[in-house]
Order: C-alpha cells, then structure tokens, then sequence
C-alpha cells in the first residue's frame, strides 16, 4: 500500500526526504529544542542546520562501509541522537537505539543487540565512549565493538561528498539512497525476556504512522511538541522526532530523568512553550497527580494549549485520568484533549486513538463475565466491576480484528480475543527471524479464506465495544484459575491501592504451575515511608486481603521488595515473565528475609 501523499511533505517518501523538504522550505526554522533540566534551552536546530548535520555523519558512516548493513545507536537524550538517527537513514544504515549501559546488565542488553542486529559498531558520543571505557573497559561485552563518536566528526561535509547519493542497488558500503520498503530502523523491544527483537521498521511504516496520527490528533500550523521520554522508546522516537519532523514543527525535548526527578517539569514546559501535543505511559499521569497532591506543581501554568495528552504504552487507568483532569482542570486543561490510545513497535507505534473531540471513555464491565472472556457492561456501582477506559479507533489504513488465538477464527460481538491489526504501520518483521516473522506478521484470518489481508498478532487480548478497542491484558500473562482468566494487570492495580505512598508500576502478579496446581505470586516494591508506616508483614497482608476480596483469589505468596527490585521496560512497565523467572532462581529478595526468596522457599 502506497504512502498517502500530504501538503506538508509533498511527495516525501522517507524521512531523509522529509528532512530535505524542511530543509529547502523552512532552512531557518527551529526543529528541535533541548532543555537542560527539563527547563533550561540547552541547544537546538534548525531543519536546514540538521539537514546538514545529518549528511554529514551519513558521508562519515559511507566512509566508513555501514551503508547498507547495521548500527548501534548507543546516546543519551539530546539532539546528537537526532542527528545520528537521520544520518544513518540518510546513509542507508538500519540503526537500533539502545538505552546507555548504567550497569553490567545493561551492557549484557547493549551486546545481545549488537549480535542479534549483526554488527560490532556502536554510534555514540565522545562523552558516553569515554565513561564506558572508564567503568566497563574490560567487560567481555565490549570486546570486538568499535565506538563512534559522531559529535567529534567534522563539521562539514566533505567537498568530494555530494548532497544526495544515488539509488539503492548499489554494493553494501557504498552510498544507498534509501526507498519507502527499505528498513529506517530497528526497534528493539524491551521485552519481558532476556531475548530482544529488532523490529524492522521502514520507511514508508514511519510515514503513514506519521500520516495516520496526524490524521487523528491534527498538528495544525500552531502545534509545539513537548517530549520527556526515552528517544530510543517507539513512544519518544515517534513523538519526539518522527512526527514533528513530519509536521514541521518544534519539539522541545527533556531527559527522562528530569521528569522522573520532579514530575511538575513536564507540565512547565507544555505551559511555557505553548505545548499542544505530548504523550506518556498512565504512570507519569499519576506521578503528576502525586506531585499535584503533595504541592509541587504550584508554578505549572497555562495548559490551555494542551490539544493532545496521549496515554497509551500501558493500561490507561481511569482512577488516574480521572485525578489528573480534577487536579489540573483549574491550569486550563481540556478533559478532551486526554486521548488514550493503543499501538506498539511492531505495528510502528500508534494502532488506536481516541477522539480528540470528546473526553475519555471508561466502561464498566462484569468482572466475573470477563474472567470468562465475555464483556457485560454494568453499571459503575455495581459489586465485582472492572472499568476500562477505551483506546480508541483505528482509522485510514488500519484495521482490527478480535480473534480467537487458537483457531485464527473472529471473535463474535462481547467476545474478548487477541487483537490482531491490519494495515500500513505493520512493520516488516523481526530482523534475522524469519519464522517468528511470519507467525507474528504474517497471520491470516481462518474464518475469511478471500480476505486478502494478513495481520500483526499483538499478544495483548481486548474486545471491541460500539466500535472502540478496549485492552484487556496480555495472551501469555493471564492468571487460570477454575477455569476463569484473571488479568493481572488488574490485581496489580489492587495491590498498588493498599497504602498511600505506594508508586505507580510497583507490583508484579504472576502464577506457577509446579505441576501439582498453579500458584498465584504477588511482589510489590515498597519504599522506606511506606515500611515504617505499615511494616512488611502489614503490608503484606494487606495485599492479600485486597485480592481475596477484590478478585475471589488466594495470594499464595506475596513478596515485599525494595524499590527497583522487580524488572520493567524501559518506558517503566512491570516485566512479568522476566520477574517470574527471577522469582523461580531466588533472585527476589523479600525485605524480611536474609537471603533470596524463591520458588523453593517461601517468605
């Protein structure tokens, strides 16, 4: 399926083009803004200054024999990363973004990347070579990489060097001038596992996801995006860079860690630079509401701009949506600009998203009906719901399906399946894995033999109610117990509710089968506030009671961790098979035991 066209680009089919038209059309222009502290312009770019940068490290990697082959893309957040990026695309080199290494499993991660992607050249800055050397200089890990420091290349393109290169066909390491279907990027995914993927995205993938989200929440002549999270993340690459590159119009970009430090930052700077679009995961929805609560977001400002809050990367939470449209309404917020939606790597980022012209929508539903893989809608008062709130629709090209996961067969009307997707933002595969890739990329309906269409299957299961997706939790994560699915995402939210003081994405639910029956783990991380006020055993029998009588369950353990025990992605979601499989190794350590807890030895 052809890009579809748009006034903003012209006839741009991949985002070197894209770059080149700002470039000629707007040379003088800001594209993107950093902000030291998340406060401070600490640099920024124009689109003619970022063209050049870009063809300048695109001449050094052709040089160098990458065109055509692979690279790590190892920065912190800034705009070197930018220029990187588009350098390699420019230059026809697939680049996979890595999260810098601040501890040895992080090198394990940076190298299982550099394998799996086929290459030993890591993109970086002098200043992240440098430190990696100093703490990590005789780590296997790094043994046969070789760093690039693209921020210590020449200025300037070399004379010998013209501005464009020519087609794609010729030789790996000569110049490739990049087509719609040749990969951009690979997006390695976090995971629940030690085993990440790289997800080949293309070219044409990044445009028409570009093309459909601005189809859905409108980056008119006005909009300013507002940025915090990690550049490396599907989210902050798509709506960090990608997007408003698409748009031609100005980013400004923080580092995560800024946010993390004082959530209130965010907000400033949606008010101080005007902000219209922005997006995160629920959890720094809440972190903002705890801020609101404990006085912190004093000096926020004026969000009257705020068009386009999207929440999506994990379960939207409406106790949260709820919260930060009360605390923030009197900052000029619009409930309508809230906008949850659904996507993931391989579909590019967004699948899903909600109309920017009316507030969010939650639904309560039969929890015991849902364990049972039906939707019945309840009312809100009523003993045993679950509210959800809607993702959205998909539009243009994109299309959903619900269907049954072991029959290929759609689901009927109230029916929860896993939700399969159709259309021109599915990537083309995971790179080197060809047989993944057509079981993952490739499915086809088995009740639609003429349907032409093949389909992502996501692993995440939902439904669709008057039209909208709602999510409902992940394919292998589901808790079976007599026969009923639980979600564990919902148990996870119950444990969290126990105890003020309690952070967002503090707690694991998973089960065991050891063969005899299946057992149901809960670990929730706790800090040292919360320990002197509750202690462990209090807190733990909290938990326990909340899911007894929240979802009719039997905790039969429950752990009491400290605060960054448990796995999680790099945008902050619980990895549970990845804490399961610590559980089972005894690599949990329980605050009240003197040594690790584990599948054979019970807190």
């Amino acid at each position: 399926m052809a890009s579809t066209p748009d006034h903003r680009t012209g006839s741009a089919s991949t985002l070197p083009d894209v770059l080149a038209e700002r470039a000629a059309r707007q040379p003088d222009q800001v594209a993107y803004v950093f902000l030291r502290d998340g406060e401070v312009p600490a640099e920024s770019t124009t689109y003619a200054g970022l063209d050049a940068d870009a063809r300048v490290r695109a001449a050094a990697f052709t040089a160098a024999g990458l065109s055509g082959g692979t690279a790590v893309l190892l920065y912190p957040s800034g705009l070197e990363f930018v220029r990187a990026l588009l350098g390699t695309m420019c230059a026809g080199v697939a680049g996979a973004p890595v999260q810098v290494p601040r501890r040895r499993q992080g090198l394990a991660r940076l190298r299982r990347i550099a394998d799996d992607a086929g290459t030993t050249t890591v993109l970086t800055t002098a200043a992240v070579e440098r430190d990696l050397v100093e703490r990590f200089g005789d780590a296997p890990e790094l043994a046969g990489l070789t760093f690039v420091a693209t921020d210590a290349l020449p200025a300037t393109v070399p004379p010998s060097v013209p501005p464009s290169v020519p087609p794609s066909g010729s030789a790996p390491g000569r110049a490739v001038r990049p087509g719609p279907d040749d990969v951009a990027m690979l997006q390695y995914t976090s995971g629940s596992t030690g085993d990440p993927k790289g997800v080949m995205v293309t070219h044409r993938n990044f445009i028409d996801n570009a093309v459909e989200t601005d189809a859905l929440w409108q980056c008119r002549d006005d909009a300013v995006f507002v940025s915090w999270l990690p550049l490396f993340h599907d989210m902050g690459m798509l709506f960090g860079i990608v997007i408003p590159l698409w748009a031609g119009r100005p980013a400004h970009l923080m580092a995560p860690d800024a946010f993390i430090r004082r959530p209130a930052r965010w907000l400033e700077a949606m008010a101080r630079w005007g902000g219209t679009h922005s997006a995160a995961p629920s959890f720094a929805y809440d972190l903002c509401v705890r801020a609101f609560e404990e006085g912190g977001t004093a000096d926020v400002g004026d969000l009257s701009r705020w068009r386009v809050a999207a929440n999506g990367a994990e379960p939207v939470r409406w106790a949260t949506v709820r919260a930060f449209l009360d605390a923030f309404a009197p900052n000029g917020f619009d409930p309508r600009a809230m906008s949850a939606g659904y996507g993931l790597a391989e579909n590019t980022l967004k699948a899903t998203g909600s109309d920017p012209y009316r507030e969010p929508s939650p639904l309560w539903v039969s929890t015991a009906a849902l364990s049972r893989g039906r939707v019945e809608p309840v009312p809100a008062d009523v003993e045993g719901a679950t509210v959800l709130v809607g993702a959205g629709v998909a539009i243009m090209g994109t299309t959903i399906e619900i269907v049954d996961p072991d029959t290929a067969s759609r689901r009927g009307p109230g029916e929860v399946g896993e939700i399969w997707i159709s259309g021109p933002c599915v990537a083309a595969g995971y790179h080197g894995r060809p047989r993944l890739s057509e079981e993952t990329f490739r499915a086809r309906l088995a009740d639609a033999p003429g349907d032409p269409r093949t389909f992502l299957r996501t692993g995440d299961l939902g439904f669709l109610h008057r039209g909208e997706l709602f999510v409902a939790g992940r394919l292998k994560d589901v808790i079976i117990r007599r026969g009923r699915n639980f979600y564990p995402q919902d148990i996870e939210l119950s444990a969290e509710s126990v105890v003020d003081g309690l952070h967002p994405n503090c707690a694991a639910a998973f089960s065991l089968d050891d063969g005899v029956e299946e057992r149901l783990v809960v670990a929730v991380e706790a800090d040292g506030r919360v320990l002197r006020a509750v202690g462990a055993d209090g807190l733990r029998a909290l938990v326990r009671d909340v899911v007894t009588e929240n979802h009719g369950l039997v905790a039969d353990d429950v752990l009491v961790l400290r605060r960054g025990a448990l796995p999680k992605t790099s945008s902050g979601k619980i990895q549970r098979r990845a804490a399961r499989a610590r559980y089972e190794a005894g690599d949990l350590v329980d605050v009240t035991a003197s040594r690790p807890v584990g599948a054979g030895e019970r807190a």
